[in-house]
Order: structure tokens, then C-alpha cells, then sequence
């Protein structure tokens, strides 16, 4: 499939695509040469349902329908392309906390052409620095809480307008709704709406780039056709729009199905528990850890409003999914996705769930289990985990391509089964396997055999090298409150896992913590684990 003629004035993005060689197969869904994703969401579905329903909210009480979202979105997009000179294919960063503005402004930049880059506003300066170096970003659109740190990164002719203050030149003064309608930039379905930068568990981002189709195509395969949304939904959770799991689940869906999202910023299970009543939430995205954490706080709290539930980001503990079920009768849809593969591409709904696997491939998308050179195993045994779809990986210039892509298949750098009926159980992140005495233990099954206690809270499995075994395995546990971290702790979770799973699998040594040092996306990060880095 040929690229189309692009719309962007400014070619950084697209002169920097891998080589076509080099691209994973993808499966074309039909989508028109010419699309612009942000007037798909917006104008059109106000085309089909109308202007005057929900769209986005927040806990201060703002309530914008559609309309007047509309509005908003059209008056920042004459902003940048007026008085701020942003052209189709300009990078544009936007930072600040998960709030309907920086939905508004991710809408804008998508209507004018222009590239978003969305950062966690947790990000420190260095690594906003290598962001905006990697993508030769100049214009900043940045919530005035988060600002401090964008300046000072120091990069080089960055303009920032900033939003939410009293200034004369914040964009919530300039960009006043009622200054006329703006009509979307006609980009291809294949021009670069967003460069979405892994979260760089390892010191090293990798920006990735999608087109303006793939945005669309999450939205009409695992939204439409397993979450299964309706118009009248409430959607809510805890990942950043910096994070493609937030961005789809909490600005994508909602608005490509016509519903209404509630946005704010991850503050705390009982928090979240507390939203979830007062602005009758229907469907939840958050992390395996936040719904372990939500279990003993859900005396009091009602959740009757709830209709679905979607975890990803790591692995979900069967344990976890079925204290879940039994405490509020929901079914945890878990899904496996990719900062590269953009949204979630093996799942389960309703019935089809099997706790302890993640799914099934998404429709649309394929999914097998390979050894080392590629090719498929037989089930039951495990081996590398190889999707491929209507969206794959294509890295921001980076040599890393070739290792993520092979043969025209995603390498998503996961362990997996695949069972005999087709369904996909995790094993393990690829460079987690620990390989003991002779025996390959698998850190998550350890993990989900520790969380089954009722004294933990938090469970991580990592290796340490050891001279006679080559490894041995230790479990960095966060133990609930009151729980003392002595001998009798260890001997009581060694004799517990010991119950559920094999011996020789059970932790030999067992470390304490108050917390789990995680990236500002939730991700575990057992390298720190491995190496002691915890100041």
C-alpha cells in the first residue's frame, strides 16, 4: 500500500518513517485516502447524534456537550494556526493534568494537520528535553500547573502558551468559543496524527508514530467491538492522556461512540471510588494495581453504576480479577496493548473471559506464539508473543525497528501460551524469565501465587544472579498495614505460594517495601528491582 499524497507543509514526521521494508503487515480497514481523525471524532459524531449531549466534564463541575466542546476545539485551532503560525505536520507538545482543556487542545491539533505529542505531566526536564530534541518540537501547548519543569528543559526556540491562568496571553483569553467554526486540515488517513513515546522503562524513549487511521482504527476494533460502548456512557480512569491506554480509553472511545468522558487526574483509590459514585461512571480504565487497591476500600462506596471494566498496562493476577468479581460482580476485561500497537490487541468480554489469560485477539487483529527464529510453536508451550494488525510499530528514526518488527510481524517483547482453544495466557515479559537451577520460572506466576495472600498488597518477582544456580528468585513484596516485615511474615508467604505453586518456584529470598517504584504510567519497573536502584 502506497502512502497518500500528505497534507503536511511541514514532512519531519513522514521523512522520518522506517523504510517500508521494514513496517509490519497491516490490515487495511477500508478507511478513505483522505481523514482527519479529530473531525471524525467530533464533527461527525455530532453529525450523527447531535450537538447537545455530554461530552467531557470534570470535578469542578465544568460540563461541555458536544456543541460546545465543538466550540472550544475551533476556537484553540484558530489559535495555533493564526496567531501562533502552527502548519500541518508541526509537532505541537501538550502537557498538563488530565482535564477537558488538554482533551480540547489534543482535538485541536489533530483538526489543523498538525503532530500531538503528549507528555505526562509528571516528566522531569531531561526528559522532556530528549522528547522535544527527538521530535524537533516548537510549539508548546502547556497547562500553567505543569509549566515550571517545560521551562526549565531549556529547549531550544520552544514557544509554550500556557492554559488556566489570568494572563493576557493564556490560550483560555485568546481561544474564546464563538469566533466561528474552523474546518478540519483534509490530511491523509495515512499523515502522522501523534508521536506517542514509550514511557522508557529503560532510560531510552522510542517515539511512535500514528497515522490519523490507526487513531480510528482502535476506536472500531477493540472499543466497538469488544468494550461495546453505548451513547449513554460515563467513561473515567486513572492513565494520563500521555499514555495511549488513557488516551483511547478516556478521549477515543467516548467521543467515537457518542458518549461522555469524566477527566481528572489519578488521585488514590478512594478517590477514584469516590468519583465513580458521584459522576455515575460506567466504564472504568485503570491498572490491576489500582483495582487491588480499591478491594479494601469498597465498603461504603456505590458501584452500581458501573458496566464495564478494563484493565491493562501489566499483567492482571487471576486472584485479583475474582476478589473483583465476587465484590462487585464485574467482570475485569483485561486486555494486553503496546505503546507501539497503540491500544489494546488481545481481550475478552462477558462470557469469553477466562481469568488468568488475557484473551483473545482483538478482531482485526492476529496473534501467534514463536520461537526465536520466528517460527510458531506448538500450544501449551511458550515462546514470543507476535501480533499483527491494522496498526504496528513504526519507530521515530530508530535502529530499534528492526527489532521490534520482524517478518512483518510485532514483537511485543512478551512471554505467552497459547492454549489449545485459542485463548492467550501471559507468562512473562520476555527478559523476565528466570532461569534457576535448570528451571525457567516465570516472575508473574510467582507474583499472582504472593498476591493471593491476604497480608499483600503488592507483589514483584525478579532474579538475582547466583554462582550455583545461575539464579535464584526474590519477591519485593508491599505488605498490608499493621503487618510486621519479620520471619514469621516470610515463612507464612513461603509456605503459602509453596501451597499454590510449585516448590522450586517459590521465592528464596524475600524483600520489603512500603511501595513499588513504577514509571509515572503505572509500569512495574523490576530493572530497579534488579539492580537495587530504590533511593
Amino acid at each position: 500500500m502506497e502512502l497518500r499524497p500528505s497534507a503536511h507543509a511541514d514532512t519531519f514526521a513522514r521523512d522520518r518513517l522506517p523504510p517500508r521494508e521494514q513496517w509490519p503487515q497491516l490490515t487495511d480497514l477500508g478507511y478513505p485516502d483522505r481523514l482527519n481523525c479529530g473531525a471524525e471524532l467530533l464533527d461527525a459524531t455530532i453529525g450523527r447524534l447531535g450537538p447537545d449531549r455530554p461530552a467531557v466534564r470534570d470535578a469542578g463541575g465544568v460540563v461541555w456537550t458536544y456543541g460546545q466542546l465543538r466550540e472550544q476545539v475551533d476556537a484553540i485551532a484558530q489559535v495555533l494556526t493564526g496567531r501562533l503560525g502552527v502548519l500541518p505536520g508541526h509537532r505541537v507538545l501538550l502537557r498538563g493534568p488530565t482535564t477537558p482543556w488538554l482533551a480540547a487542545c489534543w482535538l485541536a491539533v489533530m483538526k489543523t494537520g498538525a503532530v500531538a505529542v503528549t507528555v505526562l505531566a509528571s516528566q522531569r526536564p531531561e526528559e522532556l528535553a530528549t522528547i522535544c530534541r527527538l521530535a524537533q518540537v516548537r510549539q508548546a501547548l502547556c497547562d500553567r500547573r505543569a509549566v515550571a519543569d517545560l521551562v526549565r528543559a531549556e529547549v531550544p526556540d520552544l514557544r509554550i502558551t500556557t492554559y488556566g491562568g489570568d494572563g493576557a496571553e493564556d490560550l483560555q483569553r485568546l481561544a474564546k468559543p464563538g469566533s466561528g467554526p474552523y474546518e478540519a486540515v483534509a490530511t491523509a488517513s495515512d499523515d502522522v496524527a501523534l508521536i506517542a513515546f514509550t514511557s522508557g522503562t529503560t532510560g531510552r524513549p522510542k517515539g511512535c508514530l500514528h497515522f490519523h487511521r490507526d487513531v480510528l482504527a482502535i476506536a472500531d476494533t477493540f472499543s466497538a467491538q469488544v468494550l461495546r460502548p453505548r451513547p449513554d456512557d460515563v467513561f473515567a480512569g486513572s492513565p494520563p492522556l500521555g499514555f495511549t491506554f488513557g488516551l483511547g480509553g478516556l478521549v477515543v472511545f467516548p467521543l467515537r461512540a457518542g458518549a461522555s468522558a469524566f477527566l481528572a487526574d489519578w488521585g488514590g483509590p478512594d478517590r477514584l471510588l469516590a468519583d465513580i459514585a458521584a459522576h455515575r461512571i460506567s466504564v472504568l480504565f485503570t491498572a490491576p494495581t489500582a483495582y487491588r487497591a480499591m478491594l479494601a476500600r469498597l465498603p461504603g462506596h456505590d458501584l452500581s453504576s458501573l458496566r464495564r471494566c478494563v484493565a491493562a498496562g501489566e499483567n492482571l493476577p487471576a486472584a485479583t480479577w475474582q476478589s473483583w468479581y465476587e465484590a462487585t460482580g464485574q467482570r475485569i476485561i483485561n486486555g494486553l496493548g503496546a505503546t507501539e500497537l497503540l491500544h489494546i490487541v488481545l481481550s475478552a468480554a462477558d462470557d469469553a473471559i477466562r481469568p488468568g489469560t488475557t484473551g483473545l485477539p482483538v478482531p482485526g487483529f492476529e496473534a501467534r506464539v514463536v520461537d526465536a527464529d520466528g517460527a510458531p510453536v506448538p500450544d501449551g508451550e511458550p515462546g514470543l508473543l507476535a501480533v499483527r494488525g491494522p496498526t504496528g510499530c513504526r519507530y521515530l528514526a530508530d535502529a530499534r525497528q528492526t527489532e521490534y518488527v520482524r517478518g512483518g510481524w510485532n514483537y511485543t517483547g512478551d512471554t505467552y501460551v497459547r492454549e489449545p482453544d485459542g485463548y492467550f495466557r501471559y507468562v512473562a515479559r520476555a527478559d523476565d524469565m528466570i532461569v534457576s537451577a535448570g528451571y525457567n520460572i516465570a516472575g508473574p506466576e510467582v507474583e499472582d501465587a504472593l498476591s493471593g495472600h491476604p497480608d499483600v498488597t503488592e507483589a514483584a518477582v525478579v532474579g538475582r544472579p547466583d554462582a550455583e544456580r545461575g539464579a535464584v528468585v526474590v519477591a519485593h513484596v508491599v505488605l498490608r498495614e499493621g503487618v510486621a516485615a519479620g520471619e514469621e511474615t516470610v515463612a507464612a508467604l513461603r509456605a503459602f505460594t509453596k501451597s499454590r505453586i510449585a516448590p522450586y518456584k517459590c521465592p528464596r529470598e524475600f524483600v520489603f517495601h512500603t511501595a513499588l517504584p513504577r514509571t509515572p504510567t503505572g509500569k512495574l519497573q523490576r530493572f530497579r528491582l534488579r539492580a537495587g536502584d530504590l533511593q
